[in-house]
């Protein structure tokens, strides 16, 4: 399973074809990495929009609120996302293994504060409108779902490492695990084993837990999913300089510098995602409903996305640590380029099928009305939420998260929020007018993003630990 680490070689200039087979042949395993991720989502909202339209806002709330606390810890891991790739760049194989280390280190203590942290989170619920029994499946859920959090954030710094060292296999094979574990575990525990045929035994007394059982199934997912790629990690050749395996204060601090304003960024994002969720949750269980079908498709697209911008990433910061600027240059845009011509096929998709997709979805009868314009939203705003999601990847190669974090605190809550206001509530354009505002601001975010790597690239990138 194990791969050579092979970083590009930079004395000749790669022309656009080759640029594009070479970021093609990092960015589909990674996208299907994270597609697979977000297909789990999608699945859990299937299966829970089975359970009833009660129990579908509830998990649908419960996760974003989950994914609101856990986005500061994701984006501070993707502090050691430049730090590896220019190591493997510069051909320094142990300083990177070196690092694998203390993402470990950070991973287990940021995922055990935002651990305490999610378990507060149930207390602003009754602001926001959500009653019973709405209020107190989310706590359920929240409270079954923070033990992810270390597994998690453990789990994306080998990802990490593994993608800087183009050691892609792994991750494949640990998303497809997970997948079926996911489809049969979320039946299982959703719904209960009472309905099973005798042969399989045990599993008959297993209770219907309903939004706990999704809860629950996700931490084991990922459990096994961090299980997978550490064993992968043990496979691969060990570095000339055997690297400590103790806390290096230095080493955290500068993860942490590096990793904070792409915390705060995602934090921004998803944040104002949650915020646009809970105000769903309060004009109603099938606004909420509505809202979380289109997110968990609109979230299968951009993973994607995001997957390119992390090969983009991981290619930007390889010529970085190889001192190529305009390597960096090329590899960046031809993410931009790639992110946004998937994207414009699945705003296509979207554009086309929005009434399939939301029965797909399993939608009830007083939520497909709102879930088909929310599609169509979606569709408009698929290549610029492409062109964001592939620019914070590319920047974070460049070793710049400051102006991403900026960017996102701009577009998302000085444009993007107030117009999601005005537009749901004192225009009375209700969850679709909740989408349009969240549309401005990542059409904001995506333009500035890629002037920002323009600019940025037109000089002399250097590596971060230079």
């Amino acid at each position: 399973m194990s791969t050579a680490v092979v970083p590009p070689q930079t004395d000749v200039r790669t022309p656009l074809r080759t640029e594009f087979r070479a970021l093609t042949k990092l960015a589909v395993p990674i996208a299907i990495a994270q597609g697979g991720q977000a297909l789990m989502g999608l699945v859990d909202t299937l299966v829970m929009g089975h359970a009833g339209t009660s129990a579908l806002a509830s998990a649908g709330l419960g996760n974003g609120l989950f994914f609101a606390v856990s986005s500061f810890g994701m984006g501070l891991m993707m502090g050691l996302d430049p730090l590896l790739s220019q190591a493997i760049g510069a051909r320094n194989e142990s300083r990177a293994r070196a690092l694998l280390w203390q993402g470990g280190w950070l991973a287990l203590a940021a995922g055990m504060v935002l651990w305490l942290l999610l378990l507060t989170t149930p207390g602003v619920l009754p602001w926001a409108g959500i009653v019973e029994p709405e209020l107190q499946q989310t706590k359920d859920y929240l409270v079954w779902r923070a033990p992810c959090l270390p597994l998690m954030l453990a789990f994306m710094t080998v990802r990490t490492y593994l993608t800087s060292t183009a050691n892609i296999r792994p991750l494949v094979v640990a998303t497809l695990a997970a997948n079926v574990v996911n489809l049969l575990a979320d039946l299982l525990l959703v719904f209960g084993g009472a309905g099973l045929p005798e042969w399989t035994g045990p599993l008959r007394l297993v209770p219907a837990l309903g939004v706990v059982g999704a809860a629950v199934d996700s931490v084991l997912c990922t459990a096994l999913q961090l299980g997978i790629v550490l064993w992968a990690v043990r496979r691969m050749p060990a570095p000339a300089t055997k690297p400590t395996r103790k806390p290096v204060w230095a080493d955290l601090v500068q993860a942490a510098r590096i990793g904070t304003p792409a915390g705060l960024h995602i934090a921004a994002e998803v944040g104002v995602f949650a915020l646009a969720g809970v105000l769903a949750a309060g004009l109603g269980p099938a606004s909420m409903g509505a809202h979380q079908i289109a997110i968990s498709f609109a979230s299968l697209t951009f993973t994607v996305a995001v997957g390119i911008g992390n090969a983009g990433s991981v290619r930007v910061g390889w010529a970085v640590g190889a001192r190529d600027t305009p390597q960096a240059r090329l590899s960046g845009f031809m993410a931009f380029a790639s992110g946004a011509g998937f994207m414009a096929l699945g705003g296509l998709i979207f554009a086309i099928f929005p009434l399939p997709l939301a029965k797909l979805a399993g939608a009830p009868d007083d939520v497909i009305p709102l879930v088909v314009p929310l599609l169509m939203v979606s569709a408009v705003f698929q290549v610029f939420d492409g062109v964001q999601g592939v620019g914070a990847g590319v920047l974070r190669g460049a070793g710049d998260t400051r102006f991403t974090f900026l960017a996102n605190m701009v577009g998302h809550y000085a444009i993007g929020l107030p117009l999601t206001l005005v537009l749901g509530f004192k225009l009375g354009m209700g969850v679709v007018g909740i989408w349009w505002g969240l549309c401005a601001g990542l059409i904001a975010v995506a333009l500035a993003l890629l002037w920002r790597f323009h600019r940025v690239s037109a000089g002399t990138l250097r590596p971060l630990e230079a």
